[in-house]
């Protein structure tokens, strides 16, 4: 029988479930110490955090923790998979969009006012990595912004060390980024939603997965506007400001929840292209229009009549 758990973190809801209800005290522990890691580490609103000093200091090497590190590797190698579509050194045109404080806030108070400037994206090929030193150059003018893969990351590593320590089957949520480890014979059902806050007594389609991770990006949520313009939070490197895509959510299934969450990103920044772009990679994936109309890619089961 399992038990779970949810409380907030990182500007969303993290949830746990464990298949042994002994475990959950340990496991929500273990979570909770590796999003406080996570934050410190990756927040670009904090300005304690290292990723804020980072982008502080530009043009010269700059030492960073282990776990920043690996968060800068994850983002780096997920821009070289998608050829740059996904690219971390979106800080500067997120914040130039009106994405300059916390969802929470921008949602309390609004967006600021006045126009939006549009910026060129520097490209990820500029952000030098030393792993000999631990050391980060960030070119003059470049702000790094890990909220691509961030959330995923975290999901990634606390799933596996609660496994690890506990024995336990094992589920993260993070805002709808999911880890799964562990081998439940029954899977763990997954309620599919724009929105990760919905009741699970929402009616809407429901799949089971038994490993690996699941991710589901929206351009629902995190939207403000700016004028007459609607603006959110899913960057197009290639113009600089929020991507025109006719997809409002994508749900990928794969390896890892990094995986799944680099590449449901990456399908709505790429519009029309992305179901040719997930079927050739043999991703699982269910698209939904902004009109409803539902498009299935890699063997996605379609949803119920």
């Amino acid at each position: 029988m399992s038990t779970s758990t949810s409380f907030a973190a990182l500007g969303t809801t993290a949830l746990v479930c464990v298949g042994e209800p002994e475990a959950l005290a340990d496991a929500e522990r273990i979570l909770r110490d590796e999003l406080a890691l996570i934050d410190a580490s990756c927040s670009r609103f904090r300005p304690d955090s290292e990723l804020v000093a980072l982008n502080a200091d530009p043009g010269s090497p700059h030492a960073v923790s282990a776990v920043l590190f690996a968060a800068l590797e994850v983002a780096l190698d997920a821009a070289r998979i998608t050829n740059g579509i996904l690219d971390p050194t979106i800080g500067t045109a997120l914040r130039s969009s009106g994405y300059d404080r916390s969802f929470s806030e921008i949602a309390a108070v609004g967006p600021r006012a006045g126009d939006i400037e549009v910026v060129d994206v520097c490209g990820w090929q500029s952000i030098e990595l030393d792993p000999s030193a631990h050391t980060v150059t960030v070119p003059e003018g470049v702000e790094i912004d890990l909220g691509a893969t961030a959330k995923a990351f975290a999901a990634d590593r606390a799933a596996h060390a609660i496994h690890d320590v506990t024995g336990a089957d094992v589920l993260i949520s993070l805002g709808g980024d999911i880890c799964v480890a562990g081998a439940p014979p029954e899977g763990w059902p997954i309620l599919l939603a724009d929105d990760h806050r919905v009741s699970l007594d929402t009616p809407g389609p429901i799949v089971n997965i038994h490993g690996g991770g699941l991710a589901t990006s929206s351009t629902t949520v995190r939207r403000w506007q700016i004028g007459d313009r609607e603006l959110h939070h899913l960057i197009d490197p290639r113009t600089g400001t929020s991507a025109s895509s006719p997809w409002r959510t994508v749900s990928v299934v794969a390896s890892s929840c990094v995986a799944a969450n680099t590449a449901s990103s990456t399908a709505i920044i790429l519009g029309d292209a992305a179901p040719a772009w997930l079927s050739e990679r043999g991703l699982p994936a269910r698209l939904v229009a902004h009109d409803g109309d539902r498009t299935y890619v890699g063997g996605w089961p379609e949803d119920p009549s």
